[in-house]
Order: structure tokens, then sequence, then C-alpha cells
């Protein structure tokens, strides 16, 4: 099969894609998270996808091409916020800051702090740089963001189910992407919290962040990094759960039909984010599993937030 890719016209598979072959496979889980039910089957075409979330050096090429400016480094309207305070519409972005010790895990706001100065290139805010981090995902990018890089590169976001599909990397569904252990003879296989969330980690100091991609086993298609380290945005709407798709003769829109990207956005809309992250911890986010999803603001940014792309023949 040959695939063409906007800029540059390529045939074949491009560098650091793997093609991911037509098939089936069960999406959704009646086990754990009641946004992911029902367990139902869904049909796809062969597709490409990135190997590997974006990089920060690929996210600095894309930058430097087209003198991008992200979300975060973008100060919000006042008219968007009427009742906020000036001073507080400044560019900035959300940050993980661990705790001081033990807190009830009913509010977000404990851990994840405005921070202005924040984004792609200061992931821990004004006096942090990605400086020996170009192999690491981007991080702080919106959807919007994800979207221009994606058109830049000639490529898509995948959908939800094809991110889906691609992470299970053709295996039967398990727990997990690579079986129904957490640690296979007490191996780490993805970037994830091991401790007490938020506070406490039994990883070396400073590992409570991302680690450059491919630094954990791939699926059986070669893909690293599917699962943990960070989320990655997807191209689909958010719905509170699969409803209504089980038994349906074609998939539905909200779950496998690319939204318009030139659509204008709101700011509470929210698209599905998959594959977890390093802050996911059995405790509070048992999500870097393949059927685990969550909503965001598309134009929301965070330290654990990134994406991959796809080209469909």
């Amino acid at each position: 099969m040959g695939w063409a890719v906007a800029s540059p016209n390529v045939i074949g598979v491009p560098k650091n894609m793997v093609e991911v072959p037509a098939g089936s496979f069960v999406m959704g889980s009646d086990d754990h998270y009641a946004e992911e039910r029902p367990a139902h089957e869904e049909h796809l075409s062969a597709f490409l996808i990135d190997e590997h979330p974006v990089t920060n050096a690929e996210f600095r090429r894309f930058v430097k091409d087209t003198n991008h400016r992200t979300t975060a480094e973008i100060a919000p309207p006042a008219e968007e916020f009427p009742d906020a305070d000036p001073d507080d519409l400044v560019p900035g972005s959300l940050v993980f800051r661990r705790t001081p010790g033990p807190v009830p895990l009913d509010d977000w706001r404990r851990w994840w702090h405005w921070t202005p100065g924040a984004h792609w290139r200061a992931p821990e805010g004004p006096v942090s740089s990605i400086g020996g981090k170009e192999l690491h995902p981007v991080v702080h990018v919106s959807f919007e963001d994800a979207v221009a890089y994606a058109q830049w590169a000639g490529k898509d976001l995948p959908t939800e189910v094809e991110w889906e599909y691609a992470a299970r990397g053709g295996r039967t569904p398990t727990v997990y992407a690579w079986g129904d252990e957490f640690m296979p003879r007490g191996r780490p296989m993805a970037n994830t919290w091991h401790g007490d969330f938020p506070w406490q980690t039994d990883k070396a100091p400073g590992k409570d962040r991302t680690t450059p991609v491919g630094r954990f086993p791939a699926n059986d298609w070669g893909l690293v990094d599917m699962m943990g380290n960070v989320w990655e945005w997807t191209a689909s709407a958010w719905t509170d759960d699969h409803g209504g798709r089980l038994g349906e003769a074609s998939p539905s829109p909200s779950c496998c039909a690319p939204q318009d990207p030139l659509r204008p956005f709101q700011e509470d809309d929210r698209n599905v984010m998959k594959g977890g992250s390093h802050l996911c911890a059995p405790s509070y986010c048992l999500r870097y599993r393949p059927p685990a999803r969550q909503g965001q603001a598309v134009r929301s940014s965070t330290s654990h937030l990134g994406f991959r792309c796809v080209i469909r023949a």
C-alpha cells in the first residue's frame, strides 16, 4: 500500500511511523471506569501512526519553520473572561507539583498549579528549559497546537478508536497493553507513578516527570509510550461513555470520525485524551490501559499532555 504525506510527498512508510493493519478489535471495557463502557467491536482500515509521541526536538522544528505560538504562550483574551482579574490574564499553563505529604484525592488543585510563563520550552515554569530533553515528549500543547503541528507535517491526529486499536498492538483484550500483570517479572513496562500519589514516589528524585521516548518496551506493532509518560490528544470529541455503539452497523462519528480541525473552538469544548501519564497511579488514576479515556478542554495545556499523529490511506 502506498502512503502519501502532504509535505513532502513520500511513497512508502515515512520515517518514525508504523503501519497499523486493517482489522477488528474490542474497544472499551466493562471492568473499570464507567466512561469506558460498553465494550464493543470496532472495524478499521489500515493507517500509519507515529512510532512515539511528538518530541521537543520535532516540535521545535515545526515552530522554527512556522513561527507558531502555542496557546500557553498567548495571554487569554479579556473578552472571553470578563470576570477575571486582568493581572491573572497572562500566558501560562498547568504544572504538576508534588505535595509535601498525603492529601485527599478529591481536589486536583492540590497538585496542579497555574504557572505563569510555563509553556513547551519551559515545562516547569520560567526558570526551566528543555535543554537535554530533546527526546522527551513535548508538553503544554493544546488541541489547537497539536492540530497545527499535524497539518504542518501533512498528517492528522488519531481518532479515539484508531489510538486504542494501535495501543492494543493486535493483542486480545488484557488489563494492560502488554498483559494482565502490571510489572511482569518485576519489570516496569511504562512511565507511571510508583508510590503514594501525589506526594511520594519510589523512583529516583526528579523522576516524577517525563522520560525520553522509547525508554520502555514497544508493543507488538513497534509503538512506544502508548501507555504512560504523557496523555495524548485525539481528534474525537468527548463523550460520557460508549453508549449506543454496541451493535451499530457502522462506527459512530463521535468515536471514529475526526472532527473538522478548522471549526471554531469554544472554551468548554473537550476532546478525548488517551494513554495515561507518568502521574497515573492505581490509588488515583488507573488509566495506563488501552480502553482508559478522559476529557480535556481543547484550549487547556498541562505538563503531562502531548500527542502523536496518523496518516490515513
